[in-house]
């Protein structure tokens, strides 16, 4: 969708909910504490509950939809939990479910009250749920078929997996009518206003995993090369453009691109790297752990570096921050990614820095990235110190990359 302009789409301000039966698809999905199996809390709680209540608060008989995990994967559970916390966000009870499409689920949907919510059970535990389909062929699928009789309406909520043709993300769509709820709303809102408006964008790419950076950037410049004002690289991806331009990383950094497969998108960065020229930045230096596990840094004249390379170094840093404090109003920058091990104390200067000089900017800053929110929260940030924070992952990738995201599709078609 880089290149496809404003996108629009209906919203809740179009619809009276009052007294409706009203779908609504959010993403509660979140990691299980390892030693208690206790479902974790995160942003994307708080954000789906000011939906609900919003729902609740107008009227609607409202029935929820989320996953958790995938089968036969650890993290697969029911949403008994979710539904626990998901109350004590909305202020309100919304009763757990422990069935998708049988009796006890379609009598619930049946006996709701003006006001009510409840949670339906895991829609992955559906055979049928994750396989990708178009919408009309999800119509038929289990949980659409089933359900649909009994709704009035269809709100998705979940810019998170709407880069997934699941059934219950696209399915309901072809047979009620449907529109974005808020947490949609607002990430369509800020990447029409960020990104698909913006004539200056600056990026600034690291993390380890260079093939979505790979994927976004030869969208780009295939078809807005005009706006891309600069690249800013860190992560994985700053040590594979460093070894594009010919310097030898040393055996512990070149194992672990070997180990880790990132040593397969080497042609296609070498390749990036002569299409975009000097407005691409690749670290001028890296820190690693020295014997005693310290930061210990070295020039890229200086490498090999003895160590695993674990962070940006200290004149990187510097440089990437006098770029950001010439930005003006007219620019938007977009992360993806920290700059280096941001886990570890000692790995977290590179990262920090960088976000610090983000909050400071005059440009417009959009942070993306499933664990974005952690992450500026370890780094003793706030959310609200940047333009716009998305919850999607894998979805804003697919949105800077052009893919197809059959959820934004169904709300286009909704008109």
């Amino acid at each position: 969708m880089a290149a496809q302009g404003e996108i629009r789409f209906r919203t809740l301000d179009q619809v009276d909910v009052t007294g409706k039966r009203v779908a609504v698809r959010v993403d509660l999905n979140s990691t299980l504490d390892p030693q208690t199996g206790k479902v974790q809390l995160n942003e994307r709680f708080r954000a789906h509950s000011l939906t609900i209540r919003e729902l609740m608060d107008k009227g609607g008989r409202v029935v929820v939809f989320a996953h958790q995990g995938r089968r036969g994967d650890p993290d697969f559970t029911d949403l008994s939990q979710h539904a626990e916390l998901l109350s004590g966000l909305v202020g309100k009870q919304v009763r757990f479910i422990p069935d998708v499409v049988g009796a006890e689920a379609i009598n619930a949907i049946k006996n709701l009250s003006k006001g009510e919510a409840i949670l339906l059970d895991n829609v992955r535990k559906l055979e049928d749920e994750d396989v990708e389909k178009s919408p009309e062929e999800h119509a038929k699928s289990t949980l659409p078929s089933t359900l649909a009789p009994h709704l009035d309406i269809f709100v998705l909520d979940a810019f998170s997996v709407a880069h997934r043709a699941h059934s219950s993300i696209v399915g309901l769509a072809a047979l009620l009518p449907t529109y974005a709820g808020r947490v949609m709303e607002r990430e369509l809102s800020a990447l029409n206003r960020l990104v698909a408006l913006s004539n200056k964008i600056v990026f600034i790419l690291g993390g380890n995993k260079p093939k979505e950076c790979v994927n976004v950037l030869q969208r780009f410049i295939k078809e807005r090369p005009e706006s891309m004002h600069a690249v800013l690289t860190g992560g994985v991806l700053g040590q594979l453009f460093t070894k594009a331009r010919g310097y030898s990383l040393g055996e512990p950094s070149e194992a672990f691109l070997v180990k880790k497969k990132h040593i397969d998108f080497l042609e296609a960065v070498s390749e990036l790297d002569k299409k975009v020229g000097g407005s691409l930045l690749a670290p001028f230096d890296f820190a690693y752990a020295g014997k005693d596990g310290g930061r210990m840094e070295v020039l890229r004249e200086g490498l090999p570096c003895p160590g695993e390379i674990q962070d940006i170094g200290s004149k990187t840093i510097q440089h990437y921050r006098e770029i950001i404090e010439r930005l003006g109003s007219d620019t938007t920058v977009i992360v993806k990614g920290p700059m280096g091990v941001y886990e570890k104390p000692e790995f977290r200067k590179g990262t920090q820095m960088v976000y610090m000089a983000l909050a400071k900017s005059r440009a417009s800053t959009l942070i993306g990235g499933g664990d974005s929110v952690t992450a500026i929260e370890m780094l003793g940030l706030r959310p609200s110190d940047f333009t716009y924070v998305s919850l999607g992952g894998g979805a804003l990738i697919s949105f800077l990359s052009g893919e197809p995201m059959p959820g934004i599709q169904v709300l286009m078609l909704k008109q």
